[in-house]
């Protein structure tokens, strides 16, 4: 034991430390159950050993933002325009967060002054939308809205499994929800009684899509209206 203990300590990195914070995190679904005594211990070290790359539990917080931010992957395939540019990032967003579930807490508290994540979730995202078309200030937008509105909706459907399509019990889930909903007492919730089929749906993957394709429909018409001056 303490040879493995030795050992883990000469290959430890800060890199290892925010990705063993990271698993635990994801795993336990709630940011306050991440210490640094748990993850020392996860870590097979002494506690003191994690601060003598990190100085709090704070700054562990701050690079796991900063690395979930760093990995943010936008697809390759080139944007035909402003639409396909806000979906691609969209749907990176989303893909960020639901690979690192504690992310959206984590960005949702957090403030990066880290270059790493400022190139790869900024500088990155900024550029797509300027040589999609769309204007700079309103690229500005752009981002702040798809950032906020992925952390927002990723946050709500997180604890509520009826919504993930990628679940393979979502079906039967939903159904239960619905029949939670339906099961209200009618006087007070006529309309969620009456709609309890498509509240279900809230949580839903198709209620994400939705919102970012009625805000691509705004945003073109602000793009269209730049060009034209009108």
């Amino acid at each position: 034991m303490r040879q493995e203990k030795a050992t883990r300590k000469t290959s430890l990195t800060p890199e290892l430390i925010v990705k063993a914070a990271l698993r635990i995190a994801d795993e336990e679904a709630d940011l306050d159950r991440l210490t640094v005594r748990r993850l020392a211990a996860d870590l097979n070290v002494g506690a003191m050993t994690l601060y003598s790359y990190f100085r709090s539990r704070e700054e562990i917080l701050d690079a796991m933002a900063d690395h979930v931010l760093g990995q943010l992957r936008l697809p390759d395939e080139p944007d035909s325009g402003p639409a396909d540019a806000l979906r691609a990032v969209a749907y990176a967003l989303l893909a960020m967060m639901r690979e690192h579930p504690s992310a959206a807490r984590l960005l949702a508290t957090r403030v990066t002054d880290s270059q790493e994540a400022l190139r790869g979730a900024m500088e990155a995202v900024l550029r797509r939308f300027v040589d999609a078309g769309i204007p700079g200030p309103l690229a500005v937008r752009c981002y702040g809205f798809l950032i906020t509105y992925a952390i927002g909706f990723v946050s709500y459907q997180t604890p509520r499994s009826w919504g993930r399509e990628d679940d393979a019990d979502v079906a039967e889930i939903r159904r239960q929800r619905v029949h939670f909903y339906s099961g209200l007492p009618i006087d007070d919730f006529p309309l969620v009684v009456g709609l309890a089929e498509h509240v279900a749906t809230l949580p839903g993957d198709e209620q994400f899509a939705a919102g970012v394709e009625a805000y691509i429909d705004s945003t073109l018409r602000l793009v269209e209206r730049d060009a034209t001056g009108s």
